[in-house]
């Protein structure tokens, strides 16, 4: 009896818990030229596990589309995928696809509404809709997707083509401020801990492992646990709170900083020897936890820059798709170990080499790199909860420190314990004296207010910094960029530049339909690295700037500011009856069951009715095609 009641209790929760996500088919739209004047709009709706909807010719409850005044239309709506019969009724299982052809001309801008209502073996939920725009391609058949479609995914990109994309993601990712810094970790950890070739090819394989497996196995896992339970209860918030929350940024930058010193010569780091006791007695299998401490590091470390591709990869699972973001995860967690694993592999093969004072002094190196990298993360955590310690000059003062150390110490200035005199200084040692110097005289201005775009990405945001010498030479006194009187004036936040704005989606939507202007959604986190840079090297362009001052109106959307509330009538309920007050969870609600997104930054265009006008852009660097982003946006609105 009690087993049959846990059965019908278990039950009653899956089926509700299935009707917790906000949409039961994702549709996504895109158009076609057939000829001249003549194109197909193509609605593709992919259908949630254990749901159906009805045929467009269903007497009660059919899938319809209703198009905008003046569209003119070509024949009638037409079934492209067959539909199945279910208890004595024709329904879409899976996916429907639906073609409607249109006369108009092309680069012309079609929207519409795609209603239907979506049914289980027992219950059907509320009838639901999706407003869609698609811009109608030159007769060569070039394809637009519709600006509500998934904006990580373009409609008809097969299986190769995803994992191709995420393989070029785990390579770019290696340049990002998040992953850079554990280069010279994982080279300085590797050089001494193999005590021969054989053991040292080992370990850096296994170091490629783990790092796979540690993406892998728990992206595999999380996916599972959506599928049973609903999806955003599962993923809300845990990578973002990973990069941005004070315990794990203090943990890393402590954990750097100890690296630091055993790189110094103050001690050596070692497993507890009980650990190796346990290890098997087999040369290549002895000190692997010491290898995964390592991979697991990284991999913590390295979350910051690799949210955004496991992010639109857990969103994706949450919208009918299982096998695939596996694949993608596995795709890129291997691109993205394979350096690490050639850089764990470079210094066993140096053990080869004969020994000596320049081993050494590689790892006294890069122990000065460990501490200017360290101290990124410390930053993370300050600009997040606004403690206030490492404001922008603060942050460069101790760089410019560390890194004139370091030119001192390649010159034989500056020895350690266990350092030999330098007699001479060699090529190399110049060159990279020369190296270190140079970047010393670039980061100098930054003291007085210079932008420093190349390294805007590792520093903290411009409005802490309190002495720009411009500002004093032209009698301005230092600026405080805010917005102006009524804009955001409630929060302790600011958007870059000085540029008016809001900071909730309510309030720049009220604003927007005041003024006549697009909205411009600025996805982003204090302690987000490649928004600052995206905002120091893209915004910072003079036309970017004038675009975004006087034709949008700005809603910087921070998904980790815990500092305020919105207010009462903006509080969200999700669809477990959990009540969101607090900004980060509003704006990181908000980003991924209306944006579809779980990446920051990342960028949308919003028309009168709140939809986005175009696809969203994540981070890029390029400026033209920011500046192409916001003007397809202007165009969009316009029509």
């Amino acid at each position: 009896m009690r087993a049959r009641t846990f059965s019908l209790l278990l039950s009653a929760l899956l089926s509700v818990t299935a009707w917790a996500q906000e949409a039961s088919v994702r549709w996504s739209a895109k158009g076609e030229a057939l000829e001249e004047g003549l194109f197909r709009i193509t609605l593709t709706g992919r259908i949630a596990d254990g749901q159906h909807i009805y045929g467009t010719a269903h007497e009660y409850n059919p899938t319809t589309v209703e198009w905008a005044e003046g569209t003119v239309l070509e024949g009638g709506l037409t079934e492209v995928t067959p539909t199945e019969t279910f208890k004595d009724e024709q329904v879409f299982f899976g996916k429907a696809v639906l073609t409607q052809d249109v006369r108009a001309e092309a680069g012309t801008t079609l929207s519409g509404t795609l209603s239907w209502q979506a049914c289980t073996d027992t219950q059907c939920g509320f009838p639901e809709s999706y407003d869609f725009t698609v811009t109608l391609p030159a007769p060569a058949g070039e394809v637009h997707q519709s600006a509500i479609a998934d904006p990580e995914k373009e409609e008809g990109k097969g299986l190769w083509g995803l994992i191709l994309e995420a393989i070029l993601w785990g390579l770019l990712m290696l340049l990002t401020p998040c992953v850079f810094p554990m280069i010279p970790m994982t080279v300085s950890f590797f050089l001494k801990s193999s005590e021969n070739p054989h053991e040292g090819r080992f370990k850096a394989l296994m170091y490629g492992v783990f790092i796979v497996l540690l993406y892998t196995v728990p992206i595999c896992v999380i996916i599972g646990l959506t599928w049973l339970l609903g999806g955003d209860a599962v993923t809300a918030n845990i990578f973002n709170w990973l990069a941005t929350h004070w315990l794990p940024n203090i943990l890393f930058f402590l954990v750097f900083m100890v690296f630091a010193a055993s790189f110094f010569g103050a001690f050596e780091i070692t497993l507890p020897s009980s650990w190796q006791n346990r290890s098997d007695a087999g040369t290549g299998k002895k000190g692997l936890a010491g290898i995964f401490f390592m991979a697991l590091t990284l991999v913590l470390v390295s979350f910051s820059c690799t949210g955004p591709i496991v992010g639109s990869v857990l969103i994706r699972s949450t919208r009918g798709e299982f096998w695939t973001p596996m694949v993608t995860m596995l795709a890129f967690s291997v691109a993205f170990a394979l350096p690490f694993t050639l850089f764990a592999l470079f210094p066993s093969l140096l053990k080869k080499m004969r020994g000596g004072s320049w081993l050494n002094s590689v790892k006294v190196v890069l122990g000065f790199i460990e501490v200017a990298f360290g101290f990124k993360f410390l930053s993370v955590a300050d600009q997040t909860y606004g403690w206030g310690l490492l404001d922008r000059e603060v942050y460069l003062a101790i760089w410019i420190v560390v890194f004139t150390l370091l030119g001192l110490y390649l010159l034989g200035k500056i020895r350690f314990a266990h350092d030999e005199p330098v007699e001479h200084i060699g090529i190399t040692r110049l060159a990279l004296s020369i190296a270190v110097f140079s970047f010393v005289v670039y980061m100098i201005p930054g003291m007085f207010g210079a932008p420093l775009k190349a390294l805007s990405g590792y520093l903290p945001p411009m409005d802490t910094q309190d002495f720009i010498i411009a500002n004093y030479a032209e009698g301005q006194g230092t600026p405080v960029a805010q917005a102006p009187e009524g804009q955001g004036s409630t929060y302790d936040l600011k958007i870059p530049h000085g540029l008016p704005g809001y900071f909730t989606l309510d309030e720049a939507l009220a604003a927007a339909a005041a003024e006549d202007k697009p909205v411009f959604v600025d996805i982003t986190g204090k302690g987000c690295t490649n928004c600052r840079e995206m905002e120091a090297r893209v915004w910072s362009d003079p036309d970017i700037l004038t675009l975004l001052r006087d034709r949008f109106v700005i809603a910087a959307l921070y998904t980790d500011y815990r500092g305020a509330e919105v207010p009462e009538g903006q509080w969200i309920t999700t669809p477990k009856g959990k009540t969101l007050k607090r900004m980060d969870e509003v704006n990181s609600y908000l980003a991924r069951e209306r944006f579809g997104v779980n990446a920051q930054p990342y960028y949308f265009i919003l028309g009168r009715d709140g939809q986005p006008l175009t696809p969203g852009r994540s981070y890029n660097l390029s400026i033209p095609g920011f500046a192409a982003f916001l003007q397809e946006g202007l165009a969009a609105y316009a029509r």
